[in-house]
């Protein structure tokens, strides 16, 4: 069997796939990433709340949140030059619909350790009390998905990765003791060889792996709508979470210094599932319907009169991914499949930014195992 020409590939340039990918390269000389957009980053890793978790948004799962709070410092010290953490964040809890009270969020940020205070009574007034049962003051940071974008770009240029923009992976199938990754590459396509294909493509895993003809995953998916807001002077340096139910978050959303404006209950468009032994659907269906911006406001302005005053600029159109068992609790757990329908195939997906300590962590245990080899 000859060299390979990649001891590793990986399919997907977001933060999963660039994490992964820097991880490799400490332990492999050649690794390269195939992303199908322009540039890093541009997909699911731009198109969403901009949130870095410290454990709030889950009082449902004990596990994630605490997952959450751990990785929390470590994401906020290692790209702190991609944070934005000039605003106060805010959690209420409604009265009604919610899944929890307000004493049994207090109770959750205390197991997890997470700060949590009453909210100052001026805060306190920008929500309808009738609707609304308690507000806490937390500590919970957005990320500038452009400066974040650039850093990986460096990071990955400083480490040696090779990048591959405008790439999209078609096939991967057996090829000796390595796999043969086939990919469309602008104006031709092209078939490289690998020991370790890693496919990072979160919304697309099953569709690498359907064309490829091995077992797809099942998987939930829902088209979403992100609105992109300027908000009223006292939201401005403020971002809010009305939570545990069909409810909504306006946040900052530095790249475009306006503010996400999203809800439960219209943020999703449509939804459906990968099922195993079942081809996927494509992902890439255009939007249809318009935005629903008008209804997210008019429900959330109950809850928080002053966002009636909100002015609609723009939304970001993505597929959101999950585990269906995550359906239940809200958890976020990561995917991490190792040999899936081949040896040295590895599927990962994470829900969230801090998911790539959890996935780094999963890597060490396979590389401490043999499992790089």
């Amino acid at each position: 069997m000859g060299r390979p020409d990649y001891h590793a590939v990986v399919i997907g340039g977001g933060v999963v796939g660039c994490s992964v990918a820097l991880y490799l390269r400490q332990h492999f000389p050649r690794v390269l990433v195939l992303e199908r957009e322009p540039a890093l980053l541009r997909r699911a890793s731009y198109s969403n709340q901009a949130r870095v978790h410290n454990g709030y948004h889950y009082p449902r799962s004990l596990l994630t949140g605490l997952r959450s709070r751990v990785n929390f410092p470590r994401f906020t010290e290692e790209y702190r030059d991609c944070v934005d953490s000039a605003f106060d964040k805010y959690y209420a809890i409604a009265r009604r619909f919610s899944k929890v009270t307000g004493d049994q969020f207090a109770t959750f940020c205390k197991r997890i350790g997470a700060p949590a205070e009453p909210a100052p009574k001026a805060v306190r007034r920008l929500f309808a009390r009738e609707l609304i049962e308690d507000v806490f003051l937390v500590r919970e940071y957005a990320f500038d998905a452009d400066k974040l974008a650039a850093r990986f770009q460096a990071d990955m240029l400083a480490a040696g990765v090779i990048v591959r923009v405008d790439a999209t992976a078609t096939s991967v199938r057996p090829d000796g003791e390595c796999l043969a990754l086939s990919f469309d590459g602008g104006s031709s396509s092209q078939t490289i060889t690998a020991r370790h294909v890693f496919n990072c493509t979160y919304s697309l895993i099953n569709m690498v792996l359907g064309a490829s003809g091995l077992p797809t995953i099942p998987l939930k998916h829902e088209f979403t709508e992100m609105a992109l807001v300027s908000v009223p002077e006292p939201v401005q340096a403020m971002g809010v979470t009305v939570m545990c139910g069909p409810f909504f978050s306006v946040m900052p959303f530095p790249a475009r210094r306006l503010h996400s404006f999203s809800h439960v209950r219209y943020t999703p468009h449509y939804a459906w599932q990968d099922r195993a032994g079942a081809p996927p659907r494509n992902t890439g269906a255009a939007m249809s319907g318009g935005s629903n911006f008008m209804r997210m406001q008019r429900d959330a302005q109950r809850y928080m009169p002053i966002l009636e005053e909100c002015e609609y600029v723009d939304s970001l159109w993505e597929t959101k991914t999950v585990l269906p068992s995550s359906e239940v609790d809200d958890s976020r757990p990561i995917l991490f499949k190792r040999d899936h329908g081949l040896p040295n195939l590895t599927c990962i997906m994470g829900g969230k930014i801090d998911n790539i300590y959890d996935v780094l962590a999963e890597l060490e245990h396979v590389r401490l195992q043999g499992g790089l080899a």
